[in-house]
């Protein structure tokens, strides 16, 4: 769930000032965002019991905010063809409007007993799905509003997540009970008994890309795959050991599914023949806490980063241990990449130097890159792969060669508390920063000087800033609870949202 405070401010500013002239949005803690299918849209619903709708590409709020409901909204959707949205509410009802004149289109659709938390389209359009902690599951007519069904009932505890198979033929429910549940969504039968053998809460649950199997998600610690067809569990449980297992996800192509869990351990299996991969992928010692994970542009390799000092390279198709760990840094990581062409692994670590590695062999290409007089705590190569820009407590910011790892101008200064985040624009030409003094900065990759004055607004400090795909967005996040969204060519905040 996404929690936040959207705000709205002038545009079309050539300079960058201080944060002004807000336009106040959400009022309390927002539970639930979407884009639109066509990406040009966005909604958020709120505890504040509204939904506000917003133009994805200006980010101006496209009409006043959306009331009706009479408790805390939870749950907002767009249908497929984004000409409708579903909003679900702690006051037991769903909302129906028009999405482009955000009019109701009929009155609420009644009937839980209970707060819903869930709302889904059915792949066509012309269903909605609910699930309540009412313990039921209702069915309903988009074009009507009429329920289809009587309730889907069956679960002795809340309903938590629920899905369509891909041909929307059939609905999967997770809940409190410990149970699966697998529904005909045109009778609203179930199709077979439930599926048991979680030990605990049932927290997420999914269809595969082809609708064969079903995977599971549980406090228990466990991930379990099931025949979509006949609810056999494909293969013995996936164990979570010391930490619950709260989501899972499918690759793209269906062919693997992957686990965070929260015992340090990245775990990865077979989806079409429940074969598990590895049982285990323990990404570092047990003490030690992985701070971060990336896949290699391929995807065909994973790399943790951990404050156990070490690197560790998995095969994601197999799931074996490349190399034995690579040893070096003698501080924490806290971060590890891949060069845009996956040929080489960059680290950043708590002993202020940063290492550049070959991915084949594991070699250290040269000596430690130093010069930081503290931990560096970000890094980032251009586009190109040509440099590495580099941040760190010592306030500054480093700009390398890739190639030689040469420094190749003096450090960028202007921070006036550590740097937590640093990273190049989509085409190279500038690089933005952010800080514990709660300021943003942009500035010149080439010469290396500030493009404008700071980015103020946050009240607290910057953990993260990116730069949108296309170049025309930076997005910060805070220790303030914050998110906000600024706009890279005219810099000033157009988005704020918090988080919890």
């Amino acid at each position: 769930m996404f929690h936040g405070l959207p705000k709205i401010v002038s545009r079309h500013r050539a300079t960058w000032p201080d944060l002004q002239g807000e336009i106040h949005g959400h009022s309390d803690l927002v539970s639930s965002v979407a884009f639109s299918p066509d990406g040009k849209r966005i909604v958020s619903a709120s505890h504040d019991k509204t939904i506000r709708l917003w133009d994805a590409e200006t980010e101006d709020l496209l009409r006043s905010p959306l009331k009706g409901h009479e408790d805390s909204v939870n749950f907002v959707a767009f249908s497929p063809d984004g000409k409708c949205i579903a909003s679900a509410s702690d006051d037991k009802t769903i909302l129906l409007r028009d999405a482009e004149t955000a009019e109701l289109l009929r009155p609420p659709f009644e009937g839980h007993e209970a707060w819903v938390g869930c709302v889904v389209f059915s792949p066509d359009g012309k269903r909605i799905m609910s699930a309540s902690a009412d313990k039921t599951i209702r069915l309903w007519d988009v074009g009507t509003g009429d329920l289809l069904l009587t309730p889907l009932e069956g679960h002795e505890g809340s309903v938590r997540s629920a899905a369509f198979s891909p041909d929307g033929k059939c609905i999967v429910s997770a809940s409190d009970d410990k149970t699966i549940r697998l529904w005909d969504a045109r009778t609203g039968k179930l199709l077979r008994p439930p599926l048991e053998g979680h030990k605990g809460w049932v927290s997420s649950v999914a269809f595969s890309p082809d609708g064969k199997h079903i995977v599971s998600a549980s406090d228990d610690g466990t991930i379990r795959l099931w025949d979509a067809e006949t609810g056999d569990l494909v293969r013995q449980p996936l164990e979570g050991r010391n930490g619950s297992a709260m989501s899972v996800a499918f690759s793209p192509d269906g062919k693997r599914i992957v686990l965070a869990a929260g015992d340090n351990a990245i775990r990865l299996w077979d989806a079409e023949t429940g074969d598990v991969l590895r049982p285990r992928l323990q990404a570092h010692e047990v003490e030690g806490v992985v701070m971060s994970v990336a896949f290699s542009p391929d995807g065909k390799r994973i790399v943790p980063a951990s404050d156990d000092k070490t690197i560790r390279l998995w095969d994601a198709e197999t799931g074996d241990l490349l190399r034995p760990p690579l040893e070096g840094h003698e501080g924490w990581l806290s971060s590890v990449i891949f060069s845009p062409d996956g040929k080489r692994i960059l680290s950043a670590s708590g002993d202020k130097t940063i290492r550049l590695r070959d991915v084949e062999t594991g070699d250290l290409l040269r000596p430690p890159l130093e010069g930081h007089e503290e931990s560096v705590g970000s890094v980032a190569f251009s586009p190109d792969g040509k440099c590495i820009v580099s941040a760190s407590d010592d306030k500054t910011i480093r700009l390398w060669d890739a190639e030689t790892g040469d420094l190749l101008r003096p450090p960028f200064e202007g921070h006036e508390g550590p740097i937590n985040s640093v990273a190049f624009s989509p085409d190279g030409n500038c690089i933005v920063s952010a800080s514990d003094d709660q300021t943003i900065r942009l500035w010149d990759a080439d010469m290396g000087k500030l493009l404008r004055p700071p980015l103020k607004g946050h009240e607290s400090w910057i953990s993260t800033v990116v730069f949108s795909p296309d170049g025309k967005c930076i997005m910060s996040a805070s220790d303030d609870k914050t998110i906000r969204l600024w706009d890279a060519e005219y810099p000033i905040i157009v988005t704020r949202g918090q988080s919890t």
